[in-house]
């Protein structure tokens, strides 16, 4: 290099601060492709993706409806007069050997028996009848159920206990059928 070189003339040696050309541009990088993914392109891209979660959502909201379900047979409980008025029988349903589901029968008025799933909608905890409280409930995170309908009381059971349907024959109680959706 020479002696006498001045900085201002050449581009090359300045920094950015110094060369008005390089840091006033407004977007300084080439891109030739620039155009094949456009806003537009962008849009329509996101709205049928959109599109496309929310009809999977509903397609299996659908198939939750259209699940088959399975009938259960019929099976003695107790005798009538072995569960006094405001009282409770606990029973294994619908499989007499399987010691996971059970039942819970109670009588409320005089000829008035309900049944109800005697594990909760929440965690699958056991579900017991309170009579100082008059309610069914689940001791793992205090979850209550009415004992009228099954409904969910208070708790975090965001859905009713699964009733089990039954008959007064001759003085003893029977299980009629429950509903079982298959998973």
């Amino acid at each position: 290099m020479s002696a006498n070189f001045d900085a201002k003339d050449d581009d090359r040696y300045a920094s950015n601060r110094t060369s008005a050309g390089r840091w006033q541009v407004e977007f300084p990088y080439e891109w030739d492709a620039d155009d094949l993914v456009g806003r537009r392109q962008m849009l329509r891209w996101s709205v049928g993706v959109a599109g496309a979660l929310f009809a999977m959502t509903s397609l299996l909201a659908g198939m939750s409806f259209a699940r088959t379900r399975r009938r259960v047979a019929e099976q003695q409980i107790v005798a009538a007069a072995d569960v006094p008025v405001g009282g409770v029988h606990y029973f294994r349903y619908p499989n007499v050997n399987d010691k996971w589901d059970f039942g819970v029968l109670l009588r409320l008025e005089n000829e008035d028996f309900v049944a109800y799933s005697g594990v909760c909608t929440h965690l699958s905890c056991e579900v017991y009848w309170d009579p100082a409280q008059n309610e069914l409930i689940c001791p793992c995170h205090n979850g209550r159920f009415n004992p009228a309908n099954g409904d969910v009381i208070a708790g975090p059971p965001s859905r009713p206990l699964p009733q089990i349907h039954v008959e007064n024959r001759n003085g003893t109680i029977y299980a009629v059928d429950q509903e079982f959706v298959d998973a």
